[in-house]
C-alpha cells in the first residue's frame, strides 16, 4: 500500500479534487470538502478519513487508529500506517468517507456531481 493507490482510489470519485495544505498533508475534497488527509512528511505515512459515527468507538480502537486530531468530534480516525489495511479495505473506506462528506454538501452541488 502506498500514496499512489490511495490517490488512485480518492481519484476515482467524481468531483475529486487535490491539494496540498498546511504545507505537508496531501487532502483530497469532494465539493471543497475534506474526505481523506495524507501525511506526507511521515515515516510511516499516515491517513486521515471520515467513517459512520456508529463505527467510529470500533475504529479508533483498532491497533494503529486513533481519532484523528482537530476533527475527531466529526468521527474522522487517523491510521499510523497506511499499510495496516489492504487496498480493498481502503477502497471501502475511501468511497465511505467521501460518500459522507457528499452527503453533506449543498443539493445544488450534489446533483451537480451526480452529472459527471
Amino acid at each position: 500500500m502506498d500514496i499512489e493507490i490511495i490517490r488512485t482510489i480518492c481519484q476515482s470519485f467524481p468531483g475529486v479534487t487535490e491539494d496540498v495544505k498546511w504545507g505537508h498533508d496531501l487532502v483530497f475534497s469532494v465539493g471543497l470538502k475534506m474526505f481523506c488527509v495524507v501525511g506526507l512528511d511521515e515515516t510511516p505515512v499516515s491517513t486521515s478519513f471520515k467513517v459512520k459515527d456508529e463505527e467510529f468507538e470500533e475504529m479508533a480502537g483498532r491497533p494503529g487508529f486513533k481519532p484523528a486530531p482537530y476533527v475527531a468530534k466529526y468521527k474522522w480516525v487517523l491510521i499510523d500506517d497506511i499499510t495496516r489495511m489492504k487496498r480493498s479495505e481502503w477502497e471501502l473506506f475511501l468511497e465511505q468517507s467521501y460518500e459522507l462528506v457528499k452527503a453533506k454538501l449543498p443539493a445544488k452541488i450534489r446533483k451537480e456531481l451526480e452529472n459527471k
